[in-house]
């Protein structure tokens, strides 16, 4: 330690290097708050989804095995390619986001399915109900994002909406038994 440095300096050096966590944001601390729980709610249930999407589509069986196996597959991706921007967008806010797979499994809400045999059209069916109750919970997120002024996160949303209901739209045609 040099003459001029003394260790009250060198400490105070030292917690100038470390940043805050939380990026400044202009939203407020209530807005901030309030969006990044939400996107983090979003975030556990669009990482459950994903992995109940690639478990079916492994677990995929059947005389319409190849369809159903490669829709899924082009659907996991359209999921997982989500996780990104949400957690990304969480930060951006100022706030954190998902740490674990415990931190997900405590704010999930898509029901997990560990049953060791489903069938072809029930994997479907429960896909399609649950990318339904995902736009639903996308549509009450995009409200809060109103609410709060955060077009960014509003526009984003409208993408994924319009994703999510194109893969319900997809697994409710895939799943009729029937014609009109």
């Amino acid at each position: 330690m040099g003459k001029s440095e003394s260790k009250s300096d060198l400490k105070k050096a030292a917690e100038k290097r470390k940043a805050p966590l939380a990026t400044p944001s202009d939203l407020g601390d209530n807005a901030v708050r309030d969006l990044t729980g939400a996107l983090n709610e979003l975030l556990a249930d669009v990482f459950a989804l994903y992995l109940k999407t690639k478990n079916f589509h492994w677990h995929m069986s059947g005389p319409h095995f190849r369809d159903y196996h490669l829709m899924l597959d082009d659907q996991s991706a359209q999921v997982l390619a989500m996780t990104d921007p949400i957690a990304e967008r969480a930060r951006k806010l100022g706030g954190t986001t998902l740490r674990s797979v415990g931190h997900i499994s405590r704010l999930q809400r898509v029901e997990d399915n560990d049953a060791d045999y489903v069938e072809p059209l029930d994997m479907i069916a429960e896909l399609r109900d649950d990318n339904r109750d995902l736009v639903s919970r996308m549509r009450i997120v995009h409200g809060l994002t109103d609410e709060h002024n955060d077009y960014a996160t509003s526009s984003l949303l409208d993408v994924w909406i319009d994703e999510t209901e194109r893969r319900h739209w997809f697994l409710f045609e895939t799943s009729r038994r029937t014609g009109p």
